[in-house]
């Protein structure tokens, strides 16, 4: 394996270059450049054994995130370019407690002591429409890179985004590669829950409206290349403390159906209250269908009960959420929050899946068809999380995360029992 480069060099390496092709002032003007320390611990402690047969899995380590965003050159057509560096560093993490998605796993178990990658991407505008081309992150209720270890995700491909209207912000966009939250380069691989396509890619064309009026909502589709065609919808209502937000997703497979035949319909509820530092939300969601409700990009799922380990996502399951948010700077430590929230979803029947599909595959040992979740599933789970952020000072804007999640399952869900433990600490350095 090679050396990697620290992620400072490798932004100055990309920032040389881009300065080179700047032939205006604008371009440095508006420029941003950041590095995030990320330390990161993650512990799973399985009550039941895993797939893989562990029962614990535990890994600490230290990222770099560094990111350059510079401003348009002058002129009719404005050119810039964003780049991003990543550095990763193993501080724990032993054979048997590797896999956690924190660090890359080499093909005898055993987590990478290190790894590092760059990349970034070309953009153009014009008026109030911005092209940009490359590698990025990308955030559209369809396909959606997280964000949630040591490391983003991140895809290939071009992004359009334009403003020309009042109130209305439009998106169209085709990725054809996906680099994981534990990778150092990208592949054109884009998994899901039965999902596989390793060819084409994904192509989405959207519509967020009225997103700073109180009354507003999104419009958007996506297909997945020889997979599925996907449609979303948004409406939400802002006021006086009170969030009432509707999402609702349909998917139906296309082309070659990869994934086999898809047929679903999933949407969520919820209502969100605050007053003082005292917020109190209710959600409820449902899968309509045979198949799971299936997405690709970590975070492409905006259904209310998607938190930190389930997504409640199941065939024909049922859903609901309590969630109590408490900002404790009422009194007097400012920059400390709580949350602590419990989804319990049930009525889960994955064994009418069409079979040979992805979600009921045939399998040659038993020589049968094995849905990937039974009749009667149900499971719950719950998240605490504690959260500072330092308000002045030398350490200003350092934050330190704890959370705790558990989720239990029956055997019909197929899910782990598992405990998990987050400590994240990030600090944003400064040049």
């Amino acid at each position: 394996m090679m050396p990697p480069c620290p992620p400072r060099l490798v932004l100055l390496v990309l920032l040389c270059g881009a300065g080179n092709a700047a032939f205006a002032s604008e371009f440095f003007d508006d420029a941003r450049t950041e590095v995030l320390s990320r330390n990161f611990f993650l512990s799973n402690d399985y009550r039941s054994p895993s797939p893989a047969g562990k029962n614990y899995k535990q890994e600490w380590a230290q990222g770099f995130i560094g990111s350059f965003t510079s401003g348009y050159t002058s002129g009719t057509v404005g050119f810039g370019v964003d780049a991003h560096a990543f550095f990763g560093l193993k501080l724990d993490g032993g054979k048997g407690h590797s896999g956690t998605g924190l660090l890359p796993v080499d093909s005898n178990g055993r987590s990478e002591s290190d790894y590092a990658d760059a990349g970034g991407a070309f953009k153009l505008k014009v008026s109030r429409t911005t092209l940009a081309f490359g590698e990025m992150t990308v955030e559209t209720p369809l396909f959606d890179t997280s964000d949630k270890r040591l490391q983003p995700e991140y895809a290939s491909g071009f992004l359009l985004t334009s403003r020309e209207i009042d109130n209305v912000s439009l998106t169209a966009g085709h990725f054809t590669a996906f680099k994981n939250q534990d990778s150092s380069s990208g592949h054109d691989d884009f998994y899901g829950y039965g999902a596989n396509t390793e060819a084409g890619g994904i192509s989405i064309l959207g519509a967020d409206l009225f997103s700073d009026s109180p009354v507003g909502g999104s419009l958007y589709a996506s297909e997945l290349s020889d997979t599925w065609h996907q449609y979303y919808g948004n409406l939400h209502f802002k006021q006086s403390g009170v969030l009432l937000d509707a999402n609702l997703y349909q998917t139906r497979d296309t082309g070659h159906a990869l994934a086999g035949a898809i047929d679903n319909t999933a949407f969520s509820l919820s209502g969100k209250y605050s007053f003082g530092p005292h917020g109190v939300m209710l959600g409820w969601q449902r899968i309509n269908g045979d198949t799971p409700f299936d997405f690709v990009g970590g975070d492409s799922i905006y259904l209310a009960n998607s938190i930190k380990y389930a997504d409640f996502n199941g065939a024909h399951e049922r859903s609901w959420q309590a969630r109590y948010d408490l900002d404790l700077g009422a009194f007097g430590i400012p920059g400390l929050t709580f949350m602590t929230r419990y989804v319990s979803g049930s009525h889960i029947d994955g064994t009418h899946a069409p079979r040979g599909g992805a979600y009921n595959p045939f399998d040659a040992a038993s020589g049968d068809y094995q849905p990937q979740q039974g009749a009667g599933g149900k499971h719950w789970e719950r998240d605490v999380d504690l959260k500072y952020i330092v308000q002045s000072g030398a350490a200003k804007d350092l934050s330190v995360q704890l959370s705790h999640v558990s989720h239990r399952a029956n055997e019909a869900q197929a899910g782990d029992d598992i405990d998990r433990v987050y400590v994240v600490v990030q600090y944003p350095l400064g040049f």
